[in-house]
């Protein structure tokens, strides 16, 4: 599975960039979300909104991560002053806690860190 963080939804809804890869994890059922990701994007302006949102939430969902579990993967990776924040933390735990899921992103730091621990999504 990959996990699309927000960096690559904003990225196809204001440019229609990644859009292919995005349509082609799809038809493999091999995309994922985040309920973070999708609170996220349900801040800021989407595209046929209500329909959009309703998409999102139908795709696999990785499962929230307990606050405590991902103090403990942020304490046993050294992950503190990478540059990353609580949001990122916890897609990263969910990740981890979800054999074969791999994190693509656009953010440089998230992208350093996802490399780091070993779930780098491999994607442009």
């Amino acid at each position: 599975m990959i996990l699309a963080d927000t960096s690559i939804w904003v990225e196809m809804f204001r440019k229609s960039k990644f859009k292919t890869e995005l349509a082609n994890l799809i038809t493999t059922d091999q995309l994922c979300t985040h309920p973070f990701v999708v609170a996220e994007l349900a801040c800021g302006s989407l595209p046929n909104r209500k329909k959009t949102l309703t998409y999102l939430d139908s795709l696999n969902t990785l499962p929230l991560i307990q606050i405590a579990d991902v103090r403990v993967m942020i304490e046993a990776r050294n992950l503190w002053a990478r540059g990353i924040g609580y949001t990122d933390a916890q897609l990263l735990a969910a990740c981890l806690a979800t054999p074969g899921t791999q994190l693509w992103t656009v953010d440089k730091r998230l992208l350093a860190v996802s490399e780091s621990v070993g779930i780098r999504a491999n994607l442009p």
